[in-house]
């Protein structure tokens, strides 16, 4: 008998109670901001609630989700933002250029191996059987595993080095060009990966480089802001090419519904984001950022056990 064969998932049929609901948007909200990687989160959190992550419904919620989840990393450093980038011209100019350079990076590294990946995977494959490649647990175990890997590194690196919060900016004022480059490569090697998480990635990468604990992680979530805009409006696009799919079939979906409860969780999402931020940052500023990186450890073994029993 298969493994798929041992265990009877839930037959999802586009509707999410309140509960799964709330669970969702409170999963997402931690996990998509603490360094444990939200997609692998959502991944096991929609298996385990009998969720189908790839029906349109689905893709409305969890846009609404990480919609939430920016306007949390905006509310949570935007006045840190303010003194660090928007001061003075100089540092404006400074943070644009290794934003930019940090974020050509990333679509230079990212959507290439996304498209490398997949031509390698499952040639000629239509596109929802590529998602589910990236999607699945076995592959979301190995990715938990490289970032726990790369987080602790970075943590013990921090740890051996004890820098006080002060003594850590005064060192390191701003990123140079190199250390924005390294972020932005690793945040590209993050997008097709499910599992690696983008903040556990990018964050200890800059630490890796030498750039202060503070001054990685305004940078690392400024990033996450500009990225997330595309990656949402890609989203919409799959959810809209997929509803008028449904109509044309005979079975509309009632899109203002689904809407509603999405705008529901995006406030749960929301909440939850800023109690994950306000968590990260004291982990990362006390030196117990290694320890996010033990989880991942841990997190890694229970997914590739939850394959093993077939979800």
């Amino acid at each position: 008998m298969q493994k798929h064969l041992l265990t009877v998932p839930v037959r999802y049929d586009g509707r999410m109670t309140l509960v799964q609901l709330i669970i969702l948007a409170v999963v997402q909200g931690l996990a998509e901001l603490l360094p444990v990687s939200s997609s692998a989160h959502v991944i096991v959190a929609e298996k385990l609630l009998g969720l189908d992550p790839s029906s349109p419904q689905m893709t409305l919620v969890l846009v609404m989700l990480h919609t939430g989840t920016m306007f949390a990393v905006i509310a949570y450093f935007w006045n840190a933002w303010r003194n660090t980038y928007f001061e003075s011209e100089s540092q404006t100019r400074s943070f644009v250029v290794n934003a930019v350079w940090a974020t050509f990076l990333t679509m230079l590294i990212g959507y290439p191996t996304i498209m490398l990946i997949q031509k390698m995977a499952w040639k000629g494959a239509p596109a929802s059987q590529i998602e589910d490649l990236f999607g699945r647990l076995d592959i979301v175990g190995a990715a938990l595993f490289a970032a726990g890997v790369i987080i602790i590194a970075a943590g013990l690196k921090e740890v051996r080095q004890r820098v006080s919060a002060a003594a850590d900016v005064a060192r390191n004022p701003e990123l140079n060009l190199r250390q924005a480059g390294w972020i932005g490569a690793i945040q590209g090697l993050c997008l097709p990966f499910r599992g690696f998480s983008r903040s556990g990635a990018t964050i200890s990468t800059g630490l890796l480089a030498g750039a202060s604990r503070i001054r990685t992680e305004r940078f690392s979530f400024a990033l996450a802001v500009i990225l997330t805009p595309p990656v949402v409006g890609r989203e919409l696009l799959r959810l809209l090419k997929a509803s008028h799919v449904a109509a044309a079939a005979g079975h509309p979906i009632d899109l203002h519904s689904v809407l509603l409860r999405a705008l529901l969780g995006a406030v749960f999402a929301f909440l939850a984001g800023l109690l994950a931020l306000k968590w990260l940052s004291n982990w990362l500023e006390n030196g117990r950022w290694y320890l996010f990186g033990i989880y991942c450890l841990v997190a890694s073994a229970v997914v590739l056990y939850l394959h093993h029993l077939g979800y």
